[in-house]
């Protein structure tokens, strides 16, 4: 009877060690999960600023692509020499590649062609870098979600280069220095903005945006905040919608904005200096120039020229070579400016050639030369064309109007 119950004892604790074994392994499984989450999120450091090997960044590449979770590429060296192009970023779930808090540079000196980091992969986002040297892109984009803050490009044919099937862009607070171009659409991309950036002394142009023919169901790219100064022209839009608002540009050699074709909003920039004109409306339709104050320019303020249903309304022009130009519109759908202030234009106030636009409530003071001066146009091999401008409750009181053969009618 004795060793009956020691039996039964004994299988009581072997029942009771059995169960605290299983609630032990249990929680130490439960325990493990979020571990086991967390090692999903890969760290990279990149520790060799050479090419190619252990440590690099073209190693670093390597392992993203094979990645099943989101990776983090940190660049733990000042200088990364290239000498080769390096594999794409093509991690479906996302990757971040970031630089020392100076801006780790990428030297593409070396290379030949191709773009130096390939965006392939959505939700990629690079921070604090510098890219130099570079005979094609720094960075080409063709996917979603991809976002550039706090980097330097410099010196380059294309600083971002962005494809027509890429959407979401964010290219924020970067600086672009002397590239050819400093950031380009292949298309509109929903949801995409350019703002708080700095481009300077970019050869063609900040920001371009061009294809050959416009698309209905485009959604305009945002582009404020930002500081174009010494640019071979800021903004250059062409049959791709945008709103451009709130940026600053200084001293542009050909014009601070260039629209050409359909759909843009032009609002709220401030434009100082340059050597030609500040906004040039080209062959577009629907264009929307608003609340813009210019100054110091050389030649023309606004230049609306072969243009349709353009407004140019509440714009304050100061000490320019002149105010605004109407050049040869089209008679079946003016163009129209109301409520603009031109002050002390080093020569005509409004000068309109071979259109025939709507002048409404617009006041030129102190003009140097003509408040208006109107013309018509005789093109080579073809008719004259009339300019019969409609005037509506404007102030050219300081100065006078010159019609040279044409005659204002009122409306």
């Amino acid at each position: 009877m004795a060793v009956r119950g020691r039996l039964l004892i004994a299988g009581g604790l072997f029942v009771s060690l059995a169960a605290v074994v299983v609630v032990g392994r249990w929680y130490e499984m439960r325990r493990a999960q979020p571990q086991r989450a967390a090692e999903r999120d890969v760290l990279i450091h990149v520790t060799n600023g050479d090419d190619r090997g252990p440590g690099t960044l073209r190693e670093a590449l390597f392992i993203v692509a094979a990645a099943t979770g989101p990776t983090t590429i940190s660049l733990e060296v000042p200088v990364i020499a290239l000498q080769n192009g390096l594999p794409g970023l093509v991690n479906g779930r996302g990757v971040r590649l970031v630089g020392q808090a100076s801006g780790t540079l990428l030297d593409a000196k070396a290379l030949t062609s191709g773009p130096v980091l390939d965006v392939s992969g959505p939700a990629t986002v690079i921070e604090s870098i510098t890219i130099r040297n570079c005979p094609g892109a720094a960075i080409l984009v063709r996917s979603l979600r991809f976002r550039l803050s706090g980097s330097t490009i410099e010196s380059c044919d294309v600083g971002v280069e962005v494809a027509e099937n890429a959407s979401d862009t964010l290219v924020e607070q970067n600086h672009f220095l002397k590239d050819r171009i400093g950031v380009r659409f292949g298309a509109s991309g929903r949801n995409s903005a350019v703002a708080n950036n700095e481009f300077s002394q970019e050869q063609d142009a900040g920001l371009w945006a061009v294809r050959s023919a416009p698309d209905s169901h485009d959604e305009a790219i945002n582009i404020h905040d930002n500081k174009f100064t010494e640019d071979g022209a800021g903004i250059v839009a062409g049959n791709i919608p945008l709103l451009a608002e709130k940026n600053d540009f200084i001293n542009d050699h050909e014009a601070a904005v260039h629209i050409v074709g359909a759909g843009a909003v032009i609002r709220g920039n401030r434009i100082n200096g340059g050597a030609s004109m500040g906004i040039v409306v080209e062959n577009a339709r629907g264009t929307v120039v608003d609340n813009n104050e210019l100054e110091g320019l050389t030649a023309y303020g606004v230049m609306v020229r072969g243009s349709s249903d353009t407004l140019v309304q509440s714009n304050r022009l100061h000490n320019c070579g002149y105010g605004l130009a109407f050049v040869l519109g089209n008679p079946r759908s003016e163009n129209t400016a109301t409520d603009n202030t031109i002050i002390e234009p080093k020569f005509n106030g409004i000068d309109v050639a071979g259109d025939s636009p709507v002048l409404r409530r617009n006041q030129v003071l102190r003009a140097h030369a003509f408040a208006l001066h109107v013309e018509d146009v005789q093109p080579a091999g073809g008719p004259k064309v009339h300019s019969q401008p409609f005037l509506d409750n404007n102030n050219f009181t300081d100065s006078s109007i010159n019609r040279s053969g044409a005659q204002p009618a009122q409306k």
